[in-house]
Order: C-alpha cells, then sequence, then structure tokens
C-alpha cells in the first residue's frame, strides 16, 4: 500500500498546516480514491446532518454549514487521513440542552446561540492546546460517556416521540415529557403516525438487512418523494419548512446573548470538548494504527479548536469526528486530507443546488432520522454488559450518568458525569492498595499475602508495600494503617515498608513518613524501608526523614530488610515506657 509522507514532522508553518506538508508530496494515485471517498462521505452525511440539526434546534441548513466548515478545515489543519469531521449526536444533544436551559424560543437567537457555543468550545480547544492541559479530557471516564451519551439519547428519542404522532406534550425533564406524551395520545394525528412509523421500519431496516446502503439518504429521498406524491403538507402532515439556497456568510455570534448566558455558555463549551477531543483522539489514533503512520495529538487539538471556530463564525453548529463517516471515509480510499476536503466542497454544493429540496421534508421522517442517529450511534448495550460483567462499579456509575441526564436534562448530565468522575478519582487516589507481603517458601521473594495464603509470614515483623505515589491525598492512609498494625500486632519489633511501588512523594508525605517514624519509635517498634527509589530518597533526605530512619534501616529488598530486623530487634516492646500515639 503506498503511504503518505508523514506530514507530522515537517518544519515551519507546515507543522501547524499539516495541508502544505502533505500536498507537496501527493501522488497522484491517491487523486481518485480521494475523491470518491468524499463525494461518498457527503452523501451519507447530508441527511444524518439534517437530523442532528434538529437535535439541536438549529435550522437545518445551519447542520451544513457546519459540516462543510468542519470538513474543509480540517483537512487544513488535521493530522489524521481517514476522519470526517462535522455535527455528531451527541454533540448535538449537549447544544440542544444548553438551548433549553436558557428558554430561548426565537430561531434566530437559538441560531446564534449555539453558533456561540460552537465558537466558544473552538477558542477552549486552542487554549487548551497552548496551555498544554489535553490531559482534562481524561477526566470524562469511559463509564462516564458511555451512560451519559446513553441517557442523553433516551432523552432525544422522548424529545422526538411527538413528532411521530403530531402531538404537543409538555414536561421539564425526559420523565415527565414521557409521561405527557401517553397523555396526549388520544390526539394523534393518524397520518403523521403513520409516516412517521414507515420512516422508522424504512431507516432500522435498511441498517439491519442492507447495512452497506446509506439508510438516512435512502429515508430521506423517500421521504421528499413521499410528500410530493402524496401532498402530505396539504393532509395535515407537519413539514420542515423553508431551506434557503446558498452559501454560510461569516457572522459573529451575538455576544451579548452570550453574555446573558455565560454559565451555560461556559458549561456548554467545557462539555463539548470533554466530549468531543476524546472522540476524536480515539478515532484518529485508530485509522493511524491500522493505517501504520503516526497522528499529532496536540495538532488534533487545533485542527478541532480552528474547525469549531470555523463552524461558530459561519452560522453552524459543534463539530467532532464521525466513526461511521470516517470508518466510511476509510473504505472508499481515502489517503490523505483531500478527501475531507472534497467532502465539505460537496457540501457546499449540495447547499448551493438542493437545498430547497428539503423545505418539504415530513417532520415524522426527520424524527425517524434523529431516533435512528442517537439510538445507533449512543446506546451501547454491548459496552453496558461488559461494565457489568467486568467491573459492576463501572456499570453503577454509567447507570447514576443515565439517571442523572434523564432527571436533570443532557447538559445537567455531562456536569454529573464530570463529577462522577472526580469523586471515583478522588476515591481511587485517597484509598491506595497497602498490601500485606509474606515469603513464599524457600525463597527471597516476598508477595502480596491475600494472594498467596499459604505464604511465610515472619513473627514479629510486618511487610507491607504501598502502590502508588505518597503525597497530600494518601500518606493519611499509610499512618492509619501502620497505626492499625501497631496496635493489633502481639510482640511487633519491626515493620518493613516495601517503597518499590512509591515512585512520588511530596512535602506532606515527607511529613507524614516523619510522622510515622515518631509513632514507630513511640511504640519501640523499629521502621525499615526496602527498595527505596533515587527521586524518594533525595527527597526524604532534604527534609531530614532519612537521617531519622538512619542508614541501617535502609535496605536494597525486603528480604535484607528483614533479616536485618530478625538479626537486630532492637529494644523489647514496653522497654521506653511511652505509649502508643
Amino acid at each position: 500500500m503506498n503511504v503518505a509522507p508523514d506530514q507530522n514532522r515537517r518544519p515551519g508553518v507546515a507543522r501547524f498546516i499539516p495541508l502544505l506538508g502533505w500536498i507537496r508530496g501527493y501522488d497522484r494515485r491517491w487523486l481518485a480514491g480521494d475523491l470518491i471517498a468524499g463525494v461518498t462521505v457527503a452523501a451519507l452525511i447530508v441527511p444524518k446532518n439534517l437530523g442532528y440539526a434538529g437535535i439541536a434546534g438549529v435550522p437545518l441548513q445551519n447542520g451544513l454549514y457546519a459540516a462543510a466548515a468542519g470538513a474543509i478545515l480540517y483537512g487544513i489543519f488535521g493530522t489524521s487521513r481517514q476522519i470526517s469531521m462535522g455535527p455528531s449526536s451527541a454533540l448535538a444533544a449537549v447544544a440542544g440542552s444548553a438551548v433549553l436551559a436558557t428558554g430561548l424560543s426565537d430561531q434566530a437567537q437559538i441560531a446564534s446561540f449555539v453558533a456561540g457555543i460552537t465558537l466558544a468550545s473552538g477558542v477552549l480547544f486552542l487554549l487548551l492546546f497552548v496551555l498544554r492541559m489535553g490531559w482534562i479530557a481524561q477526566f470524562l471516564s469511559r463509564a462516564v460517556v458511555t451512560g451519559f451519551l446513553f441517557g442523553a439519547a433516551v432523552d432525544v428519542v422522548i424529545s422526538e416521540l411527538p413528532k411521530l404522532t403530531g402531538t404537543d406534550p409538555g414536561g421539564s425533564n425526559a420523565i415527565q415529557e414521557l409521561w405527557s406524551w401517553f397523555g396526549t395520545l388520544d390526539e394523534t394525528h393518524w397520518t403523521t403516525l403513520i409516516v412517521g412509523v414507515v420512516s422508522l421500519v424504512v431507516v432500522f431496516g435498511v441498517g439491519r438487512f442492507a447495512p452497506r446502503m446509506p439508510g438516512a439518504l435512502v429515508l430521506v429521498v423517500g421521504g421528499l418523494l413521499a410528500s410530493w406524491l402524496l401532498d402530505l403538507g396539504a393532509r395535515g402532515v407537519a413539514l420542515v419548512g423553508d431551506v434557503p439556497r446558498g452559501l454560510p456568510s461569516l457572522a459573529v455570534p451575538d455576544l451579548g446573548l452570550m453574555w446573558d448566558n455565560a454559565a451555560t455558555v461556559g458549561i456548554a463549551a467545557v462539555a463539548l470538548v470533554l466530549i468531543g477531543f476524546s472522540q476524536t483522539a480515539g478515532d484518529a489514533r485508530m485509522f493511524a494504527a491500522k493505517h501504520r503512520y503516526q497522528v499529532d495529538i496536540d495538532q488534533e487539538s487545533i485542527a478541532q479548536g480552528v474547525a469549531n471556530a470555523g463552524a461558530g463564525l459561519f452560522q453552524g453548529m459543534p463539530v467532532s469526528t464521525s466513526l461511521s463517516a470516517s470508518s466510511l471515509n476509510d473504505h472508499a480510499g481515502a489517503r490523505t486530507g483531500l478527501a475531507s476536503l472534497t467532502s465539505g466542497l460537496t457540501v457546499l454544493l449540495t447547499l448551493l443546488v438542493l437545498a430547497p429540496l428539503f423545505s418539504g421534508l415530513p417532520k415524522p421522517v426527520l424524527a425517524a432520522l434523529i431516533i435512528e442517529a442517537v439510538v445507533m450511534g449512543m446506546i451501547n448495550i454491548p459496552e453496558m454488559r461488559r461494565l457489568a460483567r467486568v467491573q459492576p462499579f463501572d456499570f453503577w456509575i454509567a447507570i447514576a450518568a443515565i439517571a442523572g441526564t434523564l432527571t436533570f436534562g443532557v447538559l445537567a448530565g455531562v456536569m454529573i458525569g464530570i463529577g462522577l468522575s472526580v469523586v471515583w478519582l478522588i476515591g481511587v487516589a485517597t484509598h491506595p492498595n497497602i498490601a500485606t507481603l509474606a515469603r513464599q517458601r524457600g525463597t527471597q521473594v516476598f508477595r502480596d499475602v491475600s494472594e498467596h495464603p499459604a505464604d511465610e509470614q515472619i513473627p514479629g515483623v510486618v511487610v507491607i508495600r504501598m502502590d502508588g505515589g505518597l503525597f497530600f491525598a494518601t500518606s493519611d492512609a499509610l499512618e492509619d494503617r501502620v497505626r492499625e498494625i501497631i496496635h493489633s500486632t502481639p510482640d511487633l519489633t519491626g515493620i518493613v515498608l516495601d517503597c518499590a511501588g512509591i515512585n512520588f512523594i511530596d512535602s506532606q508525605g515527607c511529613a507524614k513518613m516523619n510522622d510515622i517514624v515518631v509513632l514507630a519509635q513511640d511504640s519501640d517498634v523499629i521502621l525499615r524501608l526496602a527498595r527505596l527509589k533515587p527521586a524518594v530518597s533525595a527527597t526524604l533526605a532534604r527534609d531530614g526523614v532519612l537521617q531519622r530512619i538512619g542508614a541501617d534501616n535502609i535496605h536494597g529488598n525486603v528480604d535484607r530488610a528483614v533479616r536485618a530486623q530478625l538479626e537486630h530487634p532492637g529494644p523489647p516492646p514496653g522497654a521506653s515506657g511511652s505509649t502508643i500515639a
């Protein structure tokens, strides 16, 4: 397979604009594959982006504006050769939830607000690149993302049900909306229901029995034909309305509107960055591994920042990678960013020529398109089953994220998910594993006694191993464990701390280690350290802790420390007459 030159290692301007790198070494043999892939992906994303615009609550053409801007700008600034950048169901759900949180109802204000949070997320992406803070995306664990997406999908499906029945329920959250919808079923508009049910059967049926066919495109074309042939608008079926022809114009979002809703803008921008970065970084690495080239994750932050900033300035909505579109791009033969550029230009051509055709699309068809997008793209039942099987705690974290999303809304669900991730991280950090070790019989190997209960425990000596850094969040746990050992172990003469797992210590960890030394001395117990890492040893020495422990009590391995304790157990317990602190 021919591989494009490595576009990530070029100096100068090309370092930040990868297009300048790969275009110089472009092989004409890649042209057909790139062009075919670009047009093929555009045929997939145009109908899908109509649905994403519906989720976000913006005019349908704004979804296409975002698709064009995202694809073109990513083709210029991105380092992945197969990624397709554009609106996604998850980001659209966040944007739609932000609109609901503001209570906006005017279509122009909604469009400006969504463009504003898109621009804000782009600026935040660029800020994270400048500050080298891409690691912040790791605060959303996979379990939380799985649960949030599941809950957001259910929320979106519930919000689309009235479009399938032609009814108008109320409710301030998904649960209330669903209950209210059931109460309006006696007002169902039957023609609308028939169109909606047929649309669901078509889009899910194509996906089930002909997965290689673009189900969204089939549904949109079929819906437009049915609307024209059966005159569905005259039969009471709601249509999407005017979709103007033309290219997007550059427009700065209403800054006054952004300021009036600054808190919502900030929360939405953070949510968009966390979700968008995790999606794009993961997909970029996957395709790079498959085709054996490298992606620059820092440059991916720039690319996503520029793509979102551009989408916001051209009246669009948030953009990120789409795995289905990117996979199609790959299978269709994409070899460089030209495929992404071709997709964007094809979308612009669609806006110039075909946009008014979408005006006759029935709303129940659009609802079916949206439902299929979120169900297939956001509800991951196999992953929920895996979480329940592998780690039940992660499964219940995902369930909590689902419940939070359905109860408080999609935007609040993201923040609940972040909170759950942080709480989980704090819980893990403050409860380090401190294992009791015993000697494998006939050897010098000391192992976790909980895993090897038949191993030999040394009378009068307790060996423990702490896994993880000794710092402000973990130091109390080590002191508590030492205190527990002193209180509960009769005839104790020494404690050996295996420090092989301690790779970092801060000032509070040093102070706590000094407290442990004093605790051991007051209890007539000798504290010995084994396998101390040089960096940790240097920090303890600077604080004078090593001098208090004594050079004779620092050992190269656990076996030497235990033998030294058995040979020099120190004064008998209680000799000093002191009490345990």
